[in-house]
């Protein structure tokens, strides 16, 4: 059965629309959905055979992969970290909303199978009001990896039409909130001693810190 191509449009998004795909993520289903950089694949990250489907979907091992997820506010994101320090919190406070990924140490309200050996876990709060719309809806995070492109020039897939020629018979919902940017999100380590940029993307550590 083919995925279902919904348009929503991020300004405002159809709160009917809203509860249908978080539905689908209640059951079990994969979407993907815009971000404030390129667009993502995603679940409900509480559901172990949606994560091992997605994993099926890009031809990675669930325990090799590096997830992050998307929660939809910083208090959000106390729920599943250890306690944050002061200058990473203030970090934070003045990047989110944003193109940012911040990794962090999970604790124990993290599934297994979204954790690295080393007890971290990626972090998003998107500036895209589709994704953190369906958290708050949802209740929970929602898991996020990014779709990428096989072409030599762009690496992330843009066009939310072509996306879903490529995975409607492999996803249940695509969702449509126009032209996806094909720059991913500034990776952030927040594990160490100092602060570190691991992946420079589309946000500029620089501008606020």
């Amino acid at each position: 059965m083919a995925a279902e191509f919904i348009r929503l449009y991020p300004e405002n998004p159809d709160p009917r629309r809203i509860r249908q795909i978080t539905t689908v993520l209640r059951e079990g289903g994969i979407i993907i959905y815009p971000t404030d950089t390129v667009y993502g694949m995603g679940c409900d990250i509480f559901n172990q055979k949606a994560i091992e489907r997605i994993c099926q979907i890009k031809g990675v091992k669930p325990q090799k992969q590096n997830f992050s997820f998307i929660c939809y506010d910083l208090s959000n994101i106390s729920e599943y970290t250890r306690a944050l320090s002061t200058p990473v919190f203030k970090l934070m406070k003045k990047a989110l909303p944003g193109p940012y990924t911040f990794i962090l140490e999970a604790n124990n309200k993290v599934p297994k199978l979204l954790n690295n050996r080393k007890r971290t876990v990626g972090i998003r709060v998107p500036d895209h009001s589709i994704p953190r719309t369906l958290v708050r809806e949802l209740g929970q995070p929602i898991l996020t990896t990014s779709i990428r492109d096989e072409d030599d020039v762009v690496e992330y897939s843009t066009d939310p039409e072509l996306i879903y020629e490529k995975y409607r018979d492999l996803v249940d919902v695509v969702i449509d909130g126009g032209y996806g940017n094909n720059i991913a999100s500034t990776v952030v380590d927040c594990t160490g001693e100092e602060i570190e940029v691991v992946r420079q993307g589309l946000g500029e550590l620089s501008e606020i810190l």
